[in-house]
C-alpha cells in the first residue's frame, strides 16, 4: 500500500484538480436556465448547496457530468472534467435565447484541491479554512476548496503542513474506480445515454418538470430497462485491465471495461465496465477475453466499498 493510497484512507490525502473545467452562470434567469438543461432540480438547489447532474443531448446523449454548486443566490458554479469547458460553454450558448444570464469560463483563474480522508475535517480546522463543499464521492469524507490559481501554492502549503499528503493522479484512480465514480472522457462520452452510466439515483431528477433530453430518460424509466449499464467487475487475480477489454458470457460478447485499477483494500482487480442487459446481475460471472485471457470476472453492484455519494449538510 503506497503512502498516499494509506493517507487518504487513515488521515487525509491532498489531490489538486485544478485542470477541471469550471463555469460560471450568474443573473436573474440563471437557476431557472440551467434547470431547463440538466437533469437534476437547480431551481430549487439551496445556497450554499450543490449537486450532481447531466447535460444532455435532446436523446439523452451526455453532453458533460457536473457538479452545481450555487455559493449566493443568482451565481452558479459547474465543474466538469478536464478539457470540456469549451464544449460546454458553446451548449449552453447554444440555449441561451432571451434569458438574463452570464456565461463565463473560469477554468484558468481558479484551482481546485481535493482533500479526503478520515482526518481532513481536522486538518482543515487546524489550517482554518472553509472548504467550497462536502462529500463522499470517494466513498472518504470530502472536501472541496476553490481559490484563484496564484493562491493555490500557499493553500497546498498550510494543508501540508497541517497533516495533509499531497497524492498523484494514480492513486486518485484507484479511489475513483473503488467508489464508482465514472469520469468524463474515460466512463463517459457523447455516445453514451445518461440512463446507462449507473448514476440515476445521484444525478437524474424525476419530478422536476421538462428538461432536455426527460421524454428518453422517462420512457426508459417507464419501460423499467435500459439495453446496457455500468456496473462494476472484480476479478481475483492478475494485473488490471486495460480500457476496451472485452468481457463474455459464455462465448457472447456482453460488454467492456472502461476503466480499471487494483484495490489494496479489496485485495482484487475492480473495473468500471458497460454490460449488455442480461449480464448485470451482481454475483453472475464473465470471463475477461477467453482467447488472450480467461479471468472468471464477477459483476458487482457500484460502489465497490461502501459510503459513496453521499452529499453532507
Amino acid at each position: 500500500m503506497s503512502n498516499e493510497y494509506q493517507a487518504a484512507t487513515e488521515s487525509a490525502a491532498l489531490f489538486d484538480l485544478s485542470d477541471h473545467g469550471k463555469i460560471e452562470v450568474t443573473g436573474p434567469d440563471a437557476r431557472s436556465f440551467l434547470h431547463n438543461l440538466c437533469t437534476q432540480n437547480v431551481q430549487n438547489l439551496p445556497v450554499g448547496s450543490f449537486c450532481e447532474a447531466f447535460l444532455t443531448t435532446n436523446k439523452a446523449r451526455v453532453i458533460a457530468h457536473v457538479w452545481i454548486s450555487q455559493p449566493e443566490n443568482n451565481v452558479l458554479e459547474l465543474d466538469l472534467a478536464a478539457g470540456q469547458a469549451d464544449k460546454v460553454l458553446q451548449h449552453l450558448d447554444h440555449y441561451l435565447i432571451s434569458e438574463q444570464v452570464e456565461l463565463a469560463d473560469r477554468s484558468s483563474e481558479f484551482a481546485l484541491l481535493r482533500l479526503v480522508g478520515p482526518k481532513a475535517a481536522e486538518l482543515l480546522n487546524r489550517a482554518a479554512m472553509t472548504p467550497l463543499r462536502r462529500h463522499r464521492l470517494l466513498a472518504l469524507d470530502g472536501y472541496d476548496l476553490l481559490c484563484p490559481v496564484a493562491e493555490s501554492a500557499d493553500l497546498q502549503k498550510r494543508l501540508v503542513d497541517a497533516g495533509a499528503v499531497c497524492a498523484s493522479r494514480e492513486t486518485y484512480e484507484i479511489l475513483r474506480v473503488e467508489a464508482g465514480l465514472p469520469e468524463y472522457g474515460i466512463d463517459i462520452d457523447e455516445n453514451r445515454l445518461a440512463m446507462e452510466v449507473g448514476r440515476t439515483a445521484q444525478a437524474i431528477c424525476y419530478t422536476k418538470g421538462c428538461f432536455l433530453g426527460q421524454e428518453t430518460i422517462v420512457m426508459a424509466r417507464d419501460r423499467g430497462q435500459v439495453n446496457r449499464l455500468m456496473m462494476g467487475v472484480k476479478i481475483a487475480v492478475g494485473s488490471p485491465l486495460s480500457p476496451g477489454t472485452k468481457l463474455y458470457r459464455g462465448n457472447e460478447e456482453v460488454g467492456h471495461v472502461t476503466s480499471s485499477v487494483f484495490s489494496p483494500r479489496l485485495g482484487a482487480v475492480l473495473a468500471l465496465a458497460y454490460l449488455r442487459r442480461g449480464s448485470c446481475d451482481p454475483g453472475m460471472e464473465l470471463i475477461v477475453e477467453p482467447a488472450t485471457d480467461g479471468r472468471t470476472a464477477v459483476v458487482c453492484s457500484l460502489p465497490f466499498l461502501s459510503g459513496a455519494d453521499s452529499v453532507l449538510p
